[in-house]
C-alpha cells in the first residue's frame, strides 16, 4: 500500500511541476489553455486508472479475508463442539465414578 501512495503522490506532483512550468512558460494564452486541457484530461485518465486498480486490489482483499474469517469461524465453531462434548464425556464419567462410590459408602 506505501508503494501506491507514492506512486499517487509522485503522479499528483508530477502534475503539479508540469502546469507550474505551462503557467511560467513564455506561451500565449490560448497555447498555455490548450496545454493545461490535455495535461488535465490526462491526469483524470491516470487517476481514473488508479482508483479503478485500487478498487480491484480492495475487493481482492475483502474477499480474502471474508474467505479467512469464514475458515476461522468454522474452525471455532468445531473447537467449541469438541469441547462440548469433552465436558459432557466428563460429566458422565463424574456421575458414574460418584455412584460407584456411593454404591461402596453403602
Amino acid at each position: 500500500m506505501a508503494n501506491g501512495k507514492w506512486a499517487l503522490g509522485a503522479l499528483f506532483g508530477a502534475a503539479a511541476g508540469f502546469v507550474a512550468g505551462i503557467l511560467t512558460a513564455p506561451k500565449a494564452g490560448k497555447e498555455t489553455r490548450e496545454d493545461l486541457k490535455k495535461t488535465a484530461v490526462q491526469v483524470k485518465k491516470d487517476v481514473s486508472a488508479k482508483a479503478d486498480e485500487v478498487k480491484h486490489k480492495a475487493t481482492d482483499v475483502a474477499e480474502d479475508v471474508v474467505g479467512k474469517a469464514g475458515k476461522v469461524a468454522g474452525d471455532v465453531a468445531d473447537k467449541v463442539s469438541e469441547t462440548a462434548q469433552d465436558l459432557k464425556t466428563k460429566a458422565a464419567n463424574v456421575a458414574h465414578d460418584t455412584q460407584e462410590n456411593i454404591r461402596k459408602v453403602k
